[in-house]
């Protein structure tokens, strides 16, 4: 009897199930549809967005080998297309580029762009902190050590990603104002930072016979 039961149950459940199937075929079938539709759809835009990122990385490089060829003109030109058209990190990246060869002619409108991007929060803290740097050595390379050293001071905190440039700087500041306890303390923080690269210890270790050979003997 209980087999008899169970096989009207499963009748009774099919034929809900075609009613439901003939009911709402059509809104089953367009919502399958659109599923695939928005997986293929986010993959076209993820293969798309994949394609402009490389294109961009391409160009960014061919750019920066036209300056390096010391075609700065072109190079500009190239740099300038990229701060326009490429994906938003590229754009930065051009800019910040940009600036770079434009502070070989003209140090004034390339410290302009620097001081915008520093400014420019949409950019994000590292790139802002890379303009700032920039900025930071060519007032120093132009000798406007007063408006360079406050930057330098800011870059150097303890969780700053370029604190190790911004001390080095700081201790040649130093040294070339004649104090030599200041420059060994910025240049010891470098050789002591356990985080601080190869390059940098070097470089510090190196300036620190500077302040050896001129400290005076206690």
């Amino acid at each position: 009897m209980s087999d008899i039961f169970q096989e009207v149950d499963e009748e009774v459940r099919r034929d809900k199930a075609l009613e439901f199937w003939k009911k709402h075929q059509n809104l089953i079938i367009a919502g399958a549809a659109l599923i695939v539709l928005a997986t293929g759809g986010y993959r076209f835009y993820e293969n798309r967005k994949l394609a402009e990122q490389q294109a961009a990385g391409a160009a960014f490089q061919q750019a920066l080998a036209l300056d390096r060829d010391g075609k700065e003109a072109d190079a500009q030109a190239a740099l300038a297309a990229l701060a326009a058209n490429a994906p938003h990190g590229y754009q930065t990246l051009a800019r910040l580029a940009g600036a770079a060869v434009q502070s070989k002619t003209d140090s004034k409108g390339a410290l302009a762009v620097y001081d915008t991007l520093a400014a420019d929060r949409s950019i994000g803290p590292l790139f802002q902190d890379a303009a700032k740097l920039r900025g930071a050595l060519l007032r120093l390379d132009e000798g406007d050590v007063a408006a360079a050293k406050p930057a330098f001071e800011a870059l150097a905190a303890p969780t700053g990603a370029y604190r190790f440039t911004a001390r080095l700087a700081l201790g040649v500041i130093a040294l070339d104002a004649g104090d030599y306890s200041e420059a060994g303390r910025e240049l010891d923080l470098v050789v002591a930072d356990p985080e601080a690269p190869a390059a940098e210890k070097r470089s510090a270790e190196s300036l620190f016979g500077l302040v050896a050979a001129n400290r005076p003997a206690k």
